[in-house]
């Protein structure tokens, strides 16, 4: 049976449209978001992970898409938010973390995958987006 790995992923856009960024230990600079846990709901996971990751408190927007990456057997849900909290925190699963514009999150972010899922939030405002890596 094949089993599939579910992550929950958000840009946050603050009152500047300015993204939070963090930098990963491993992958470099990427969205904040992780694995949604046994009996956990999609969304709340977004919440929770951006939370561990950033020490932003956010609320969820809404729904952007999913991006499958068939190599690893990953399903991502992306999601849009906005913070209600401000201070950022580091943590285990990021070295630094900071809001950048979207020029400056386009050259921190390496991952050409990562931009993609970056740019597909922000311009399917109507319609859910599906892409496969």
């Amino acid at each position: 049976m094949c089993k599939f790995t579910i992550t929950s992923g958000v840009v946050v856009l603050d009152k500047h449209n300015r993204i939070l960024l963090k930098l990963d230990p491993t992958r470099g600079w990427e969205l904040p978001g992780g694995i949604v846990e046994e009996n956990e709901n999609v969304q709340n996971a977004a919440v929770r992970e951006v939370k561990e990751e950033t020490g932003v408190d956010i609320y969820i927007i809404r729904f952007c898409g999913v991006s499958q990456e068939l190599s690893r057997n990953v399903c991502n849900m992306w999601w849009l938010g906005k913070p209600v909290t401000k201070e950022l925190q580091t943590s285990i699963e990021s070295l630094e973390v900071g809001f950048y514009s979207v020029e400056e999150a386009l050259r921190m972010i390496k991952n050409n995958d990562f931009k993609k899922e970056l740019l597909m939030c922000l311009e399917n405002e109507n319609n859910p987006f599906f892409i496969t890596f």
